[in-house]
Formats: structure tokens, C-alpha cells, sequence
């Protein structure tokens, strides 16, 4: 059986005015850098990975009206993929998440590069800014998800990255994981993906669903965390109204251990409506079906990460399997 039909809430957040904060002042589309006198790390935060995910949009054009420059190393702030962006309806969200393909799953080792006889728009835009990404040592990227959830870290398989992001206050939740199927994201590109590099420190942060005005209010709060932790900007530097007043608890660790991907054929489907965190106690529990395939938890107290089937194409993560760390 499909999950069953769940009424869909209003989308609240709007889509910021740009303007003129898209030009950048780097000769790339959308892409801000500010340097300081100082040394320090070269700290990077993205934002419109995906366009119809617009509460990094909004912490980034917070950043620049209220003039944020480091006072150490650089800071680079980037709107990504602008073109999805362009394309925004909050009546149909889901078609500004890219123009030709996802662009979070063209990282890495890039293979299509090496098969393309023409680039198509995110990949023409993966290149621009490949050099933005391969020069950061540090790289917060502000996400927000297709179904409602708590927010979730998603720090890559390497220690390093998930020890910085729970000492920042991150989110309640951090998750583990090697990522799609379908293609490496930019968390994972370069230096982020070497487990000997230590000082290159990663974290995509899930802000809440992408309609919710509270997603906003994560990004900036991990805007501000991030930015203090990095060492380019003193606590002071920063609008003190970003920080949550909430004091950050020690967040749920979890390991992906089951990345379920979407197979040909048969039609995907839940056998219920999961959410992000919903705990399976009993293993062998049937959840679902892959296609013809069924979707069984492999160990009690199986944790479901990101349950969805709004892109549910061949090849795509349908959800992920984890345990407590």
C-alpha cells in the first residue's frame, strides 16, 4: 500500500529579493568573498544548492546587509545554483530543485565530465564553482528537506567533522552517511572526503522543511555557530538575535548503515507515513518496497533518516537506515 495522504501545510517562507547580492564581487554569479588582514581559516557557507530551499538564501542575504566581514582568514558566501532559483513557485516547490539535474550529486571524481558532449546548466555551474569549494578549509551548506522533520547534520563518514559540528551546538540530530547512489554532493568533494585531512571540516545542515519559517531561524543559528567556531569572526562580530536562546543539548549521533535507492520497474512506496527520527523497534519490520523489493529494517531500534518519496526516480535515496551511535 502507498503512505497514506497527509495534507500538505502552507509554505510561509518566501523567496528573498537577491537583487543586487547576486552579481558577487568575484566575477562568478553569486559569490561573495571578503578577506582579512589576519591569517586565518578560508571559510566557506553555501546556500541554493538546491533552489526551492530558500532559508540559507535568507541567513546568507542577512550576512551582507549587515556587512559581516572576518576578522580573520576569508569568508566566502555563495548562492548556488542560482538558475533553479530563478525558476521558484510556491504552488510547485519542487520544480526549482534543479533545471537539468541535481546539483548535489555532481561532485567528487566528476565521471560525467568524461562522457558529456554538452554540459547541461548544473553541471556548467559545478565547474564555475569548483574552485570556491576545493579552496575552503571549512564549509558550512544550508539545506532545507521536502518533508516536515527536526533539523539533522549531515557530517560524512570521518570523525572529525562530526566531533567540530557537536562541539558547534549543531543540531539535535547528526547523522553519519556516505552519501547517494546517484552521485557525490559537495559536502563530500575534495579535502572533505580525505579521512587524513583533518583541518578540512564539513557539515550540510537539513534547516527543517523547506516552507516552515522556523528553517530560517535554524540557518541563521547555525550561521552564527559556525562563523564563531571557525575563528574568521569573535562572538561579538556577530547579531547577537541569530544565536538560539536555546542552550544546545549533546545531539542524537547516528551511523547510516542502509542507504535504500529507489530500484526500476515497480513503483516505490511506505507502508505508513515515516518521519526523520522515527525509531523501528523490532528488525526484520517491513516498511516498504524499493520496487519489487521489500524495505526490511536490518536490527531493532532502527532509526529512519530522511523517509520520502518526493524524488523518487531510479538510482534515488529513498531513506536511510541508522543505529545510535
Amino acid at each position: 500500500m502507498n503512505a497514506p495522504h497527509t495534507h500538505s501545510p502552507r509554505f510561509e517562507l518566501q523567496a528573498p529579493a537577491l537583487n543586487h547580492w547576486r552579481a558577487g564581487n568575484t566575477g562568478i554569479e553569486g559569490v561573495w568573498r571578503f578577506e582579512a588582514s589576519e591569517p586565518g581559516r578560508d571559510v566557506l557557507v553555501t546556500a541554493l544548492v538546491h533552489g526551492n530551499e530558500l532559508c540559507g538564501a535568507w541567513a546568507l542575504l542577512e550576512a551582507l546587509e549587515a556587512g559581516i566581514r572576518p576578522r580573520r582568514g576569508a569568508l566566502t558566501l555563495a548562492f548556488c545554483n542560482l538558475a533553479a532559483f530563478d525558476r521558484f513557485d510556491p504552488l510547485d516547490t519542487d520544480r526549482s530543485r534543479f533545471v537539468d539535474q541535481d546539483f548535489n550529486r555532481l561532485w567528487g571524481a566528476m565521471p560525467w565530465r568524461r562522457h558529456a558532449t554538452e554540459l547541461n546548466r548544473e553541471q556548467q555551474r559545478v565547474l564555475e564553482l569548483q574552485p570556491v569549494v576545493e579552496r575552503a578549509d571549512w564549509l558550512l551548506d544550508l539545506h532545507s528537506m521536502h518533508a516536515q522533520g527536526p533539523p539533522l547534520g549531515l557530517t560524512g563518514l570521518m570523525a572529525h567533522h562530526a566531533a567540530h559540528a557537536a562541539s558547534w551546538g549543531a543540531p539535535g540530530i547528526l547523522v553519519a552517511d556516505a552519501g547517494h547512489a546517484a552521485g557525490t554532493r559537495m559536502r563530500d568533494h575534495g579535502r572533505f572526503g580525505h579521512a587524513r585531512d583533518e583541518q578540512a571540516v564539513a557539515l550540510l545542515v537539513e534547516c527543517g522543511w523547506h516552507g516552515d519559517l522556523s528553517s530560517r531561524t535554524v540557518a541563521l543559528d547555525m550561521l552564527h555557530r559556525f562563523l564563531h567556531a571557525s575563528g574568521c569572526l569573535d562572538h561579538t562580530d556577530l547579531p547577537a538575535r541569530w544565536r538560539s536562546p536555546d542552550a544546545p543539548s549533546a545531539p542524537q549521533q547516528l551511523l547510516v548503515t542502509h542507504a535504500i535507492t529507489v530500484q526500476p520497474g515497480q513503483a516505490p512506496q511506505f507502508h505508513q507515513d515515516y518521519r526523520t527520527g522515527q525509531v523501528i523497534e523490532h528488525g526484520g519490520t517491513v516498511i516498504g518496497h524499493d520496487g519489487a523489493q521489500a524495505v526490511v529494517t536490518p536490527y531493532d531500534g532502527c532509526v529512519l533518516v530522511m523517509p520520502s518519496l518526493a524524488h523518487a526516480t531510479p538510482g534515488a535515496t529513498m531513506v536511510r537506515l541508522a543505529r545510535r551511535v
